[in-house]
């Protein structure tokens, strides 16, 4: 039977917070048809049996080790019914209507293959949903500054939007995919662990024809980083994807991306020690901030193994 939604969840060690997610899934979603499936990387937290007893009805596949987010978002994607896809961080929870939303307007926008909504603090105030596709400029200068000075090139939380608008990519904590146009450009490419998988995946539908959009109606709370970590592991992890992705997309150009990131990277470790030189040692961030710095330069120095 054809569903309207499929929930696809990734878990990995974060219990607490996938209950969490669950509740706000069978709370808010409302009248719609739908199946959820939970991925579950490995945990030892004991999250799959908490999972199951709280929500017999879901569908649970357990893998034997750490998968990553795409190749695990894969499995559910090859047995889902759904005519949409829902993408769920554990760190994400719904708010009333805001599937509804969702699905409502990937019904109405026949070319639309991915859309997301407004992402939220735990306090109510809006993080940035919207992810451009990477580039030099973006990589040369702060975002910030960017999304400040080029805001209809570089849209962010900074604006206010009362219709839904197109954009790049979207940030993957919470995402509606339309199974013909994941069925049309292939699911995601599990050479990303994890970071930038989305993004690779709104180009290839963007290159297909397929188009992506933010949907500001639809809000989803998300309690960033919760599910990924602040530590040189989590940090590795994202060079990891950039460069994949640039080697993937811009391969001639691929010298010129990796020179400037590892030159960021530099000046960054520089006004880190700077910092610390002036603080005396004494600011517990900037320690950190050094300690991370320094892990990266010695990744890439061993060659980004």
């Amino acid at each position: 039977m054809i569903l309207d939604i499929s929930v696809v969840i990734v878990n990995w060690n974060t219990r607490g917070l996938l209950i969490e997610c669950l509740d706000s899934v069978f709370r808010t979603i409302g009248n719609l048809s739908f199946e959820v499936w939970v991925v579950d990387n490995a945990s030892t937290d004991g999250s799959v049996q908490t999972a199951r007893n709280s929500y017999p009805k879901i569908n649970i596949i357990e893998n034997k080790q750490n998968l990553g987010f795409a190749a695990a978002n894969n499995l559910a994607f090859s047995k889902m019914r759904g005519r949409y896809a829902l993408l769920l961080n554990t760190d994400a929870k719904l708010t009333e209507g805001a599937v509804k939303h969702l699905y409502d307007f990937m019904e109405s926008t026949p070319r639309a293959g991915l859309a997301c909504g407004q992402l939220l603090n735990p306090d109510g105030t809006k993080q940035n949903s919207i992810a451009n596709f990477p580039c030099l400029l973006s990589l040369l200068a702060n975002e910030t500054v960017l999304r400040i000075l080029l805001p209809r090139k570089f849209p962010s939380k900074r604006q206010a939007y009362e219709k839904p608008i197109e954009v790049d990519s979207c940030i993957g904590a919470c995402m509606i995919a339309r199974k013909k146009a994941m069925d049309e450009v292939g699911f995601f490419d599990e050479r990303y662990f994890f970071f930038l998988e989305e993004t690779d995946w709104a180009y290839r539908m963007k290159r297909a024809g397929w188009k992506v959009y933010f949907v500001p109606a639809a809000k989803i709370f998300h309690a960033q980083g919760k599910t990924v970590g602040k530590g040189a592991g989590s940090r590795i992890t994202f060079y990891k994807s950039r460069y994949a992705y640039f080697k993937k997309w811009r391969p001639k150009a691929y010298p010129i991306f990796f020179a400037v990131i590892f030159f960021r990277l530099l000046v960054n470790t520089a006004l880190s020690l700077v910092g610390l030189l002036l603080t005396l040692g004494l600011k517990k961030t900037i320690r950190s901030k050094l300690k991370i710095y320094l892990e990266l330069i010695k990744w890439h120095v061993q060659g980004c193994p």
